[in-house]
């Protein structure tokens, strides 16, 4: 019992900085906040797909199967049978990493139809009530925009709060590619917000995009936003501990274990890591290993869930961002009993390298058009790190 009551003062102690500097809707989401249901298991199907002998062999198995063996069997099948198993396992072919991005982008089109259809069958179930009615609309609206013309998604997965991963230009064949990792309440419904498109994943992955080609326009670019993981909502439980980065971490090793069979980049996938998110990439860090370092921006970061850089291993080069009106300064640094993500990434003691937000706002302005952040996150992603400006760069 007296664990129990600790561990809810810690939570209210995060939580609470935040809150003072939030006030208001920060402090309603703390409140209303419950622990979410990690999903750490293959999509609807895997069972039947798993089953299925068919083709004569059996079918890679979606819970093991390395990226590998998963391209390899792909560039065996012929294209009657590669139809077959997108119409018959669109949920299993849309998620396997390894699998060749167009058809996974095909295999996704089939299951959000199948989504947007179900759920619209569902808001017009009279004998339901109203509020399920509701959400139910709601997420035939959220599915279908992402059927959209020239949408690429590359993963989709309706359980729960509903996991997608979009892509933005040419993944196969991208010099460079950067992959977006958010941080709380991102899920289907928050993937692409019009009203302020920054406070989305698919808005931060058009800015950095548009920022990439600007920058280079002859190098040829693509950006994930990976929302591939069950984040937290609002600032309780969940966004205090490492429960949700723990399990969201094979997951965004395995994306990019798939994309070094699926694309030919001319470094690692750089990776760029918002608020939660950078918890995500810290835990994933110490199993990234390659000829070239895996370049992680951590921005808006409550902490990495370690005390230092070197922590994190050799395979990464971590940069830090952060601006002064970002209320996420104001939670404390440290971990206490399994509560709070460690040391401060943008200090001199944690070893990254420090980059200017100068001109950036609040938790989630780093890549409004203009800012410092934004061009150093692109620079960064281009391999371009002369450019790179560091905070008294953009200050003197």
């Amino acid at each position: 019992m007296h664990r129990r009551r600790v561990k809810r003062i810690l939570i209210g102690v995060f939580a609470g900085c935040a809150a003072l500097v939030d006030a208001g809707a920060a402090a309603a989401q703390a409140a209303a906040s419950n622990e979410q249901l990690a999903i750490t298991t293959p999509p609807a199907g895997s069972s039947a797909w798993v089953a299925d002998r068919t083709l004569g062999r059996p079918l890679p198995d979606p819970a093991t199967a390395d990226p590998a063996a998963v391209a390899a069997f792909f560039a065996s099948l012929s294209p009657a049978e590669l139809d077959r198993l997108v119409a018959e396992y669109p949920l299993v072919v849309g998620n396997l990493d390894g699998a060749p991005p167009a058809v996974r982008y095909r295999a996704n089109r089939v299951a959000i139809t199948a989504e947007r259809d179900r759920a619209r069958q569902r808001g017009a179930d009279t004998t339901l009530d109203s509020t399920t009615r509701a959400l139910a609309v709601s997420r035939a609206n959220d599915s279908d925009r992402l059927l959209a013309e020239g949408r690429q998604v590359l993963a989709f997965d309706p359980r729960g709060r509903g996991l997608v991963t979009e892509v933005w230009g040419d993944l196969a064949a991208a010099e460079r590619i950067s992959v977006l990792v958010p941080g709380s309440d991102a899920d289907l419904g928050h993937f692409d917000q019009t009203a302020d498109p920054l406070r989305s994943p698919a808005g931060m992955a058009r800015a950095l995009y548009a920022e990439e080609r600007a920058q280079a326009p002859g190098t040829r670019t693509a950006v994930i936003a990976w929302t591939g993981y069950v984040t937290p909502q609002g600032l309780g439980p969940d966004a205090v501990t490492s429960r949700l980065a723990e399990a969201a971490a094979p997951r965004l090793t395995r994306l990019l274990a798939g994309l070094e069979q699926t694309t030919h980049p001319d470094a690692p996938p750089a990776l760029l890591c918002h608020s939660y998110g950078s918890v995500v990439c810290g835990t994933a860090a110490p199993s990234l290993h390659g000829a070239q370092p895996t370049d992680v921006v951590a921005f808006g970061s409550p902490g990495m869930g370690v005390d230092s850089a070197a922590e994190l291993g050799t395979g990464v080069q971590v940069w830090a961002a952060r601006n002064p009106g970002d209320w996420i300064g104001n939670v404390p640094y440290l971990e206490v009993g399994g509560l709070g993500h460690g040391a401060d990434p943008t200090t001199h003691a944690f070893g990254a390298v420090s980059i200017s937000s100068l001109g950036a706002s609040g938790h989630n302005g780093y890549l409004a058009e203009g800012t410092a952040s934004r061009h150093n996150f692109a620079a960064i992603a281009l391999g371009h790190y002369g450019e790179v400006s560091g905070p008294s760069e953009s200050q003197g």
